[in-house]
């Protein structure tokens, strides 16, 4: 009986070692959203844009009755927004108990990650984007940033301070 319980154990350490994290694409690269802090993924049907709104509300969303808002990943990052149409999915989040939308290029597999392993921040990263990560993991040659939703989300914060 004790050595079940040990390996039980064992067997629950192990999985406390793991952080889950839904990977998603902005721009090429390769970003990963802690699980606990994800809601909903969902395609983005229509989009109700906001006069006068900074650069990052991409607009607001309709989900099952809700109001959200949409920020975009790609703004918040600094990069070119990509104006194709077709298929714009959302990663659904909440923080200080506002619904948002974060608008990715594609959304990935959910990936079970070491902490150990995570990375600081590479010293020639883009001071935005190193303000929006908690680290990086190398995943077989590719580099995927670990995004802080906090500080992605603050950017209402951002504007008051300047």
């Amino acid at each position: 009986m004790k050595a079940i319980n040990t390996v039980s154990f064992n067997t629950r350490t192990a999985f406390q070692r793991e952080t889950e994290f839904i990977s998603v694409t902005v721009a090429g690269q390769l970003l990963g959203l802690p699980i606990g802090r994800v809601h909903d993924v969902f395609v983005v049907s229509e989009m109700t844009k906001v006069p006068l709104a900074q650069a990052e509300i991409a607009g607001l969303l309709n989900l099952r009755g809700r109001v959200v808002t949409a920020v975009s990943l790609r703004s918040r990052l600094g990069l070119q927004e990509d104006h194709r149409t077709g298929r714009r999915m959302a990663v659904g989040l909440e923080c200080q108990g506002e619904a948002y939308g974060l608008l990715v290029d594609e959304v990935g597999d959910v990936l079970k990650l070491n902490p150990a392993e995570m990375q600081p921040n590479p010293v020639h990263m883009d001071r935005r984007w190193v303000s929006l990560s908690q680290g990086v993991h190398q995943l077989q040659g590719v580099l995927m940033i670990v995004l802080d939703v906090d500080a992605v989300l603050a950017f209402e914060a951002e504007r008051e301070a300047a």
